[in-house]
């Protein structure tokens, strides 16, 4: 099965693990990957985008309310926004932080699950709470793919645990593997074309 979105959450550490996973994407990655990432509330904090932008063949952008889901463009949501899914689009809000958190990892990878049921590849990164841990369990759920960082190669290890607690039968992947995991199952829009 191809899927047609991959949804990414990650918290403490994520700036080298999310490096490390967009950084290894083709640049004619065939789906369009967004990412939740815990990072202070200040409005104008645009550097992790441009970061990891410099790291990527993909696109990477902080998201605007309504952008459009497109592949090779990965879309961060911006700092105390929840980020959620529609079908094509994204969609910001300024609800309450869920688990303390805006943006919140459940929150987004529930709407995806929601939006793109089993068409959604969804993945736990580093980080030292549970956020996520149950929006993975929405996407194993609905007959996506789960795939959880390794704890061992985790800079923390407890949203890892967290999500294998939630969805045992997650696919455990070391960093390093992670991004050849996901083109595998999503695929390339050259090899799409062919």
């Amino acid at each position: 099965m191809s899927y047609a979105l991959v949804a990414i959450g990650a918290s403490w550490g994520g700036l080298n693990a999310l490096g490390e996973v967009l950084g290894r994407l083709p640049g004619d990655f065939a789906a369009p990957v967004v990412v939740a990432q815990h990072r202070a509330a200040r409005s104008d904090d645009t550097l992790l985008a441009s970061l990891l932008d410099g790291r990527s063949a993909i696109t990477v952008r902080d998201a605007d309310d309504k952008d459009a889901l497109r592949p090779g463009l990965a879309i961060i949501a911006p700092p105390d926004y929840h980020m959620l899914i529609d079908p094509g689009v994204v969609a910001l809000s300024c609800e309450a932080p869920v688990a303390f958190s805006r943006p919140s990892i459940d929150v987004l990878l529930e709407s995806a699950a929601d939006a793109y049921g089993s068409q959604v590849a969804g993945v736990i990164l580093t980080g030292s709470n549970g956020d996520g841990a149950r929006g993975l369990q929405a996407i194993q759920r609905r007959g996506g793919l789960a795939i959880v960082q390794d704890p061992e190669t985790a800079e923390r290890s407890e949203m890892p645990r967290a999500a294998l607690d939630a969805v045992p039968s997650a696919r455990v992947v070391a960093l390093e593997d992670i991004a050849p995991v996901l083109t595998e199952a999503v695929g390339t829009t050259t090899r799409a074309g062919a």
